[in-house]
């Protein structure tokens, strides 16, 4: 995604002006942004840095006459009960402005984000190609999310577009504020705005279940209520698109499941594996010419990740999509800067200071471009130059030594998994014959009481017929000392 903007050093001195005269003098500029506050010149973000108009500071007065005028009648109830409003404002011929106006030490501040009229294609904004295979998809949840001011929008928008070119749709888009206008090519589409044409997200999107969708864009998802009937929506077969203010796709995925109460995250764990379709992440970054590109992280859901979701294991989401890039063109935010790093677009320090896992992509780089610190600490370019055939070679040879270790890796997998399944097997063959043993240690438990009761039966037999013995032969001497002493007696007579 890449968008010219100048950088002058200071602003040109402006002459008495209007909102709309500051306007198109942002739009002129390229500014992204206009603030607009009291006691300070109004500011234009320029390459994500505020620049001071030369100009008086503005008076509470004279903001109160400039922005209040702009609000229609519930605007202005709404800015009066929460002193707070999000509105759409166009400059006819020179852009559409997505405006805050608030309160802020009792006066009235703004802030006007740029929209441009020409909705930019995804090839203009140099997307990466899975993208358009988001856009094709019949049914599901797609979300885009990133930081405040990461391109959420004017991504969201190249994405309806080529659907509205392509397909005979109906879609539906409901915003706070309406930014984009959207023509009717080969779909209809009906645009929504929150406070004008509708109370809440959540009416907008039950009332849009009966206006015959095909698509329907919710601009953001707030709130738990918003967040649970856009799952449904997507359950009932419509292809769904919505943004969120998170920071990669994990974060995504937990941010959604965390809005709801706690004994309903394995409903939504499961309701969103089933429902979703991918999720791009975006992070602004600033090229070497000085204009913005965007570092994408892609996730499709696929069944892998499908089970991680429902599991709970978000975790392990970054490592599958790293290892998936050729099958299913996922690729995370880190790869990302890597091949905006080879093609020379940006700076190595910048990359670094944008990686939520600077660790990380510093190993990731070395590992490509061994030197490419040292270059740094020289000067020097940290990725091939486009004339140096002898980068490209270099290049080649570690392709080459990579695939030739991923070959001997995934051949060193397959002996593992067999002397896994072997080990497995030995382990069930030692199992039986424990079985086995233990069987026949119990048989012989068995019979060694057997034994041992019949010793004792044989035992208490012989002590029975011992006793019997020594009556018998008691009872004999007696008998015979009897006898004995009556042949004495004989003898004597």
């Amino acid at each position: 995604m890449t968008v010219q903007t100048p950088a002058p050093a200071v602003a040109e001195q402006q002459p008495a002006f209007s909102l709309n005269d500051l306007l198109i003098y942002m739009a002129k500029q390229e500014a992204s942004d206009l603030h607009l506050k009291p006691m300070r010149p109004p500011l234009v973000r320029i390459r994500g840095k505020l620049i001071p108009i030369k100009t008086d500071p503005l008076k509470p007065a004279d903001l109160e006459k400039m922005l209040l005028p702009i609000l229609n009648k519930p605007q202005r109830e709404k800015f009066d009960a929460n002193q707070s409003v999000d509105i759409g404002y166009g400059v006819p011929g020179v852009a559409r402005f997505r405006a805050n106006l608030y309160m802020q030490r009792g006066t009235v501040g703004g802030v006007f984000r740029r929209i441009p009229i020409q909705i930019i294609g995804i090839d203009q904004l140099e997307l990466p190609r899975a993208i358009h295979d988001l856009v094709q998809i019949p049914d599901g949840l797609v979300l885009v999310t990133g930081p405040t001011g990461s391109g959420k929008s004017t991504t969201l928008a190249a994405m309806i577009s080529e659907i509205a070119e392509k397909e005979p749709l109906h879609i539906v888009t409901i915003e706070d504020p309406i930014e984009f206008l959207f023509i009717d090519k080969t779909a209809a589409i009906s645009q929504r705005e929150i406070g004008t044409d509708t109370p809440s997200f959540r009416e907008a999107l039950r009332n849009a279940m009966r206006q015959d969708p095909d698509v329907i864009m919710v601009g953001e998802m707030r709130d738990v209520e918003t967040m649970s009937t856009v799952l449904s929506a997507a359950e009932t077969g419509h292809l769904v698109f919505s943004t969120l203010h998170t920071n990669n796709a994990a974060q995504t995925i937990d941010r959604i499941i965390d809005g709801f109460p706690s004994d309903q995250h394995k409903q939504i764990r499961g309701q969103l594996a089933l429902v979703l379709r991918g999720i791009v992440s975006l992070k602004l970054i600033k090229t070497k010419e000085g204009k913005l590109t965007a570092a994408v992280e892609v996730l499709k859901n696929t069944p892998q990740i499908a089970k991680m979701i429902e599991e709970g294991h978000t975790k392990d989401i970054l490592e599958a999509m790293e290892s998936s890039v050729g099958l299913f063109k996922m690729q995370s935010m880190n790869q990302s800067l890597i091949a905006l790093l080879v093609y020379q677009k940006i700076t190595y320090e910048d990359a670094m200071a944008l990686s939520s896992d600077p660790d990380d992509l510093s190993l990731k780089v070395r590992k490509l471009f061994p030197q490419i610190e040292d270059r740094v600490r020289e000067g020097g370019n940290m990725a091939p130059s486009y004339s140096d055939f002898s980068q490209i070679t270099e290049l080649m040879d570690i392709k080459r030594l990579y695939e030739e270790q991923e070959v001997q890796w995934r051949q060193r997998m397959t002996e593992k998994d067999e002397e896994i399944e072997n080990l497995k097997r030995d382990i069930e063959y030692r199992d039986q014959q424990m079985n086995q043993q233990q069987g026949a240690f119990g048989n012989k438990d068995e019979e060694i009481a057997r034994i041992k009761a019949d010793m004792d039966r044989l035992r208490a037999e012989a002590q029975a017929k011992i006793l019997q013995a020594q009556e018998r032969i008691k009872e004999l001497n007696q008998k015979l000392m009897a006898a004995g002493a009556g042949s004495q007696t004989g003898i004597k007579r």
